[in-house]
């Protein structure tokens, strides 16, 4: 059994409820605090038909809720400044905060809750959960890697997560792009989401 739990359809709830709880996980459980320091979120999405445009957002906050008796029941709220939004060309950080893609004045923030997580091997785990942006809400499922715990110099104890996802920027109403004189268009309409996360567990 690991931090998010295994989805195993024909093990019935009796016997869920007689696993042994491995101590090692039951001692993460707790609710944690994302770090933004240490943490980052961002995308790829191809520019052109020829190369990869990476950004990240400066400025976003969440929580995790750990599990170790029953992981499945883990969970993660987080939410994003559309605003911060950096992909160090600062005209094209302004025309991604218009209202031809994020509309960052009328929709400040991207947020993602979850609603299910299983594990799928090993230190591997799917996340599930409603990713909102600009008002559209849709289900986004990210496959996340558990980096370990550890206690810092501060004496802060930390887990770590690593993951990515793939979505269509257009089933989000941002549909914005230019037709290129040589065939195709400027911006993929396929974006992939990249998550770093580091959490600090919340004093009891």
């Amino acid at each position: 059994m690991g931090i998010f739990g295994r989805k195993n359809e024909s093990t019935t709830a009796t016997a869920v409820a007689t696993l042994p709880v491995d101590p090692a996980l039951a001692a993460l459980t707790g609710d944690y605090t994302i770090d933004p320091a240490h943490s980052s979120i961002g995308f790829t999405v191809r520019h052109a038909m020829v190369t990869n445009v990476r950004g990240t957002f400066a400025e976003h906050e969440g929580t995790l809720t750990l599990d170790g008796a029953n992981p499945g029941a883990s969970t993660a709220s987080i939410d994003v400044k559309i605003a911060s939004i950096d992909t160090g060309i600062a005209d094209r950080d302004g025309h991604l905060r218009s209202g031809d893609f994020f509309d960052a004045e009328q929709f400040p923030l991207m947020t993602f809750r979850s609603t299910e997580a299983a594990q799928l091997g090993g230190d591997t785990y799917r996340i599930t959960g409603d990713l909102t942006i600009k008002d559209v809400t849709r289900p986004l499922s990210i496959d996340l890697e558990f980096n370990g715990a550890a206690t810092d110099v501060y004496g802060n104890e930390r887990v770590g997560f690593e993951g990515s996802a793939e979505i269509l920027r257009s089933d989000w109403g941002l549909k914005w792009n230019a037709a290129l004189e040589t065939g195709g268009v400027m911006v993929s309409d396929k974006v992939k989401l990249n998550f770093d996360i580091s959490a600090i567990k919340n004093a009891v």
